[in-house]
């Protein structure tokens, strides 16, 4: 099948080129109508109470999108008219200020004490803004917007969704940036290791195809993350482009075994299909590895990875070598000479000190595991932010002049007693870092009649048989201390309603924190054992696989431990990406040497020359494979102002060398000194596996077996594999032969190929006294009488050439 196929993509690639341009208009539909979420927070797991308390707030109190609007310096009249211009703002729900709650004519002494602290604070007052829609909603983006359009320079808006909204604009702005930067350094990287000026142009646009199909079919999944958005382009760039240079190695090879280019693209096709179907497999398992995170975020990144070196592939294989049928004579005419030096000499000298090589990778264990367990890690998402975005100034703001750092959200019913209400917030008040509780039952009993509480003040406090209170807090997100006031606060709370759920940043990070802590032991275990088990089968070893995952492991420990040396923290979501892109896109390198090192094992050749022919030929590969992955990433750090993306790209273009290091210079001495235990742990290590017989060959074995004795063909022999072509010869025990009818000689001749080794032959009994018949029945004449002679002109005639057997 694939045979055909590889023939009728070489011989239309004109036709092949243009429909894969014209698959650009719906991918590109697809990408438009994607939808990028920026709300991290919004990947907790659905059973998490944090999560089941936003649901609440979203509906029906509209409170999951809050923004608290600073005003300094600013006339009470000012402030008035501003709360009145924000709630006409379409996707507003409602504005809060003090003067809805006790009116603009009272002076702010008189104004109870509770409400006194929490809206004013020096010359400043704050607004609390309800939107319509959840925090990271389109709406509510375009809501800020008009929100900060009314404002003047003495107001900052400060909340969380602020800040999803300036991350969005700043992502944006930079996105072309970081796909700019990772093309040219990628070109920059294959042109010093390709050997023409034009392939790496043509593989870009491979490439460039299969990133525009990957986003345009996320549509599929209505929505992806603004992280997945960042890095999903650049690193299917670095993970998929040594597919491409597989393919064209694999075509230069061929050319010189064919007359038409067409046909030696063809052969190629043939043969990268199956090589680059298992060796993606590991890249595909890593990527996968991530849906098992129970932060949806992994799920989020995993597919649409996977999906792209899917995609990679198959326009590796169906796109590709057209291009490069296309515009062959210009890549020859552009060619010239690699700067990769040769690591002849070097593995000389690696492969003479090899017990020191290996004995330096179990030591470096000890220390790569202990630094990658105390490297820094930080969960608050705003650290990762420039500290001169206006949210970040605005919260800031808001924690040095109001003392609010963080805002916590407690939904509980309504029919809680008054009594309860008073004491539970009384015990509130009184925990530490607590600076206010507001709540519909505070404000009754700040003295104001029921009946004098604003409509929309009641909404916002009560709907649908729950209450809402706002406890505010000094200590900020993700802090030790916040988290202790959590757990204090649950317990107080549950005591009086233990239905009622806390919600907010920093009860949503909190259990990110947690969440996190899981994910990345779980995702880590699962990615180790999918390829463990993949590079098992590949080998039919157990042993091979041991080593191969245990040194790309420590190439991982290495780079996640780098931090904890140079004193930098890294973001929560890091070291879980890292753990599975890194294996699963790295180990192909130890694969790579290893399948080398067993193909001349197999042709005869010593450990020691086989793992040096092993070690000198991959090495380019692995070079390149790994300068275009640590370009097209580093790119990303260099312009990113975002933390969380510069960070991940930082460490996934710094795995890349540390992978490909430990390749080179540590992986040719593992292999030569385990060699022999692979030996007795694999099957077939030294030697080729045996053929099976194809199903035809099997077949006509069962029906020659079955035929009578003396009615059987002399020989015949088997084809191993082939399920299109058989053979068939004659053999006798005597020196008499008997001839075979003309037709089934024909059909013999044209399909008999040379028999593999370890082909059976069945032998036939010898009948000269009756005639042959034919396999086929079909009726033919009698042969000539044994005791005729045959004729000169006979004996001269040329025989058709009778199948080879063994």
């Amino acid at each position: 099948m694939i045979q055909k196929v590889a023939h009728g993509l070489t011989r239309k690639p004109k036709l092949i080129a243009l429909i894969a341009v014209l698959l650009l208009i719906p991918a590109g539909m697809g990408f438009i109508a994607t939808r990028i979420n920026y709300d991290i927070l919004s990947y907790l797991p659905q059973d998490a109470e944090s999560s089941q308390g936003e649901k609440l707030l979203e509906e029906p109190f509209q409170m999951a999108a809050t923004s608290m609007l600073i005003v300094e310096g600013m006339p009470a009249g000012y402030s008035s008219q501003l709360i009145q211009d924000i709630q006409e703002i379409p996707g507003v729900s409602n504005a809060i200020w003090v003067s809805s709650l006790v009116g603009i004519q009272i002076p702010t002494d008189f104004i109870p004490a509770d409400l006194r602290e929490m809206f004013y604070a020096g010359d400043a007052t704050m607004m609390v803004i309800q939107y319509d829609h959840p925090g990271a909603s389109d709406e509510t983006m375009e809501a800020i917007d008009q929100v900060r359009s009314v404002c003047n320079d003495k107001c900052f808006l400060a909340g969380f969704s602020v800040v999803i909204k300036d991350t969005r604009d700043l992502m944006d702005s930079e996105l072309p940036l970081f796909v700019g930067l990772a093309v040219i350094l990628a070109l920059v990287a294959m042109s010093v290791t390709l050997e023409s000026t034009v392939l790496p142009f043509i593989f870009l646009a491979s490439i460039g195809l299969a990133i525009i199909y990957n986003f345009g079919s996320n549509i599929f999944l209505g929505e992806i993350s603004y992280l997945t958005k960042a890095i999903a382009a650049v690193l299917q760039l670095g993970v998929t482009m040594d597919y491409s240079i597989f393919l064209y190695r694999r075509y230069e090879e061929e050319r010189e075994n064919h007359e038409d280019k067409r046909d030696a693209m063809a052969s190629a096709i043939v043969a990268a299909f199956s090589s680059l179907s298992g060796s993606s497999l590991t890249t595909i398992a890593g990527f996968l590895a991530l849906c098992f995170m129970r932060l949806t975020l992994g799920r989020d990144i995993g597919i649409v990875m996977a999906k792209g070196v899917v995609l990679g592939i198959a326009t590796v294989i169906l796109v590709l070598p057209s291009l490069v049928l296309l515009f062959d004579k210009q890549i020859d005419k552009h060619k010239h000479r690699t700067l990769i030096p040769s690591f002849d000499k070097i593995n000389v000298r690696i492969l003479k000190h090899r017990w020191r090589y290996v004995v330096l990778a179990l030591l470096l264990f000890v220390p790569a595991i202990y630094a990658q367990n105390h490297a820094g890690i930080y969960y608050k998402l705003d650290e990762s932010l420039p500290q001169d975005l206006p949210s970040i100034v605005a919260n800031e703001k808001m924690k040095d002049d109001f003392d609010m750092a963080t805002s916590h959200f407690v939904v509980l019913r309504d029919d809680v007693s008054a009594t309860d209400m008073s004491d539970m917030e009384t015990a509130l008040k009184n925990l530490p870092g607590i600076t206010s509780v507001l709540s519909y039952h505070s404000m009754l009993g700040a003295g104001i009649p029921e009946f004098f509480v604003p409509e929309d003040v009641r909404t916002m406090l009560k709907q649908d048989g729950w209450q809402m209170m706002m406890v505010n807090s000094k200590y900020a997100t993700a802090s030790t201390e916040v988290a202790q006031q959590l757990e204090q606060m649950r317990s107080i709370i549950k005591q009086y309603d233990p239905q009622a759920l806390v919600t907010g940043e920093a009860a949503m990070t909190n259990d990110l924190i947690e969440t996190s802590a899981v994910d990345f032991n779980v995702t880590n275990y699962i990615s180790v054992a999918a390829i463990f088990l993949i590079v098992a089968i590949v080998f039919q070893s157990i042993s091979v696989p041991v080593v191969l995952v245990s040194s790309i492991e420590l190439a991982i420990f290495i780079n996640q431990g780098v931090p904890y040396f140079t004193g930098t923290e890294i973001p929560f979501i890091a070291p879980t990406i890292i753990g599975c892109v890194q294996l699963g896109a790295t180990v192909d390198y130890a694969i790579l040497m290893t399948t080398r090192f067993q193909e001349e094992l197999r042709a005869g050749k010593s450990r020691d020359e086989a793992i040096h022919i092993a070690a000198t030929s991959s090495d380019p590969s692995i070079i390149t494979s790994s300068l275009v992955l640590f370009c097209a990433t580093l790119g990303v750090s260099f312009v990113s102002s975002i933390d969380l993306i510069g960070t991940i790209c930082v460490m996934l273009a710094r795995g890349a060398l540390i992978s490909a290091a430990m390749s080179i210079f540590i992986m040719p001495s593992i292999l030569s000194v385990c060699e022999p235990v692979f030996n007795k742990t694999s099957r077939y290590w030294r030697v080729t596996p045996p053929v099976k017989p194809s199903r035809i060959a099997k077949a006509l074995s069962s029906a020659a077996e079955k035929l009578p004795t003396g009615k059987k063909n002399d020989s015949i022999s088997l084809p191993p594999a082939d399920d299109e072509t058989f053979s068939a010869a004659q053999e006798t025990t005597s020196d008499e032969k008997v001839p075979l009818l003309d037709s089934q000689a024909e059909m013999i001749s044209q399909k008999t190929e040379e028999p593999a080794s370890g082909k059976k032959t069945f032998k036939k009994e010898k009948h000269a006294d009756r005639p042959k018949k034919a396999l086929f029945h079909r009726k033919c004449k009698k042969p000539a009488a044994p005791e005729e002679a045959p004729s000169p002109d006979a004996e001269e005639a040329p025989e058709k050439e009778p199948a080879q057997t063994h």
